[in-house]
């Protein structure tokens, strides 16, 4: 069961993952999407949707951090074990709390507009509930363990994930692990997996070419003289004006 759990379940998540993305790509372009609702209502969502979509930015690189930077190289930058474990503990549950508010906001705005209630599939369903419980896990198994300096994740939890990517993980660093972080990271992983299939895959298509698009122009428009036409001005116009 060890090796089923650590050893064999990550990389089924991850070959699901790339191969759900791909996919995706070829023979579901129009699906890519996150289906938006914000035509059938815009107010409530305005506000939910930055705390999450903020929320899970900040969880996710608190996740990058504490599982893919060595202790030994924080310990080199002058952080000790209990001031990271403080600043995890904060830091963490208060980007866990506005992630876990965005998404009782948006689920409390699924179920009270019919018309979003309608737009909402069994997928998106799903996928709430794996999302809920993965953070609301590893906030219960965060706080369940913070007394002191809490339990150092970065001993066992990290070292193994490092491992998966040279193809060598130590499933063994997962036997001492408390039950909590186990469940918490069997659910992450059964999130990762179903990424592609649900309206979450939007995350693979930023609009990062927005930054070096060329400039968009826009012209006053006077209303006596026609779309696109510029107001008269009096004297001499610039060169290339």
């Amino acid at each position: 069961m060890r090796t089923l759990l650590w050893g064999v379940l990550p990389y089924v998540a991850f070959v699901l993952l790339v191969a759900g993305i791909v996919w995706r790509y070829r023979y579901d372009k129009f699906g890519w999407t996150t289906r938006s609702s914000q035509v059938y209502e815009s107010k409530l969502l305005n506000v939910a949707s930055p705390m999450f979509h903020y929320g899970i930015l900040f969880v996710l690189v608190g996740h990058l951090v504490g599982l893919f930077v060595p202790e030994s190289w924080t310990e080199k930058a002058g952080v000790k074990e209990h001031t990271y474990h403080l600043f995890s503990l904060y830091g963490g549950t208060a980007a866990g709390i506005m992630l876990v508010l965005g998404i009782l906001l948006l689920l409390y705005r699924r179920r009270t507009n019919a018309p979003v209630f309608r737009a909402t599939t069994s997928n998106d369903k799903l996928m709430y509930l794996v999302l809920l419980g993965a953070i609301v896990l590893g906030m219960v198994a965060k706080l369940t363990h913070a007394s002191g300096d809490g339990y150092n994740y970065r001993e066992s939890i990290a070292p193994w994930a490092r491992g998966l990517f040279t193809l060598q993980p130590d499933t063994g660093l997962m036997a001492g692990v408390p039950v909590l972080y186990q469940i918490h990271a069997v659910v992450g992983m059964t999130l990762i997996a179903l990424v592609p299939f649900t309206r979450l895959i939007h995350m693979f298509s930023a609009p990062v070419q927005y930054l070096f698009r060329p400039y968009v122009v826009y012209r006053s428009r006077d209303p006596r003289r026609g779309v696109g036409a510029r107001p008269e001005r009096r004297g001499w116009e610039k060169t290339g004006s």
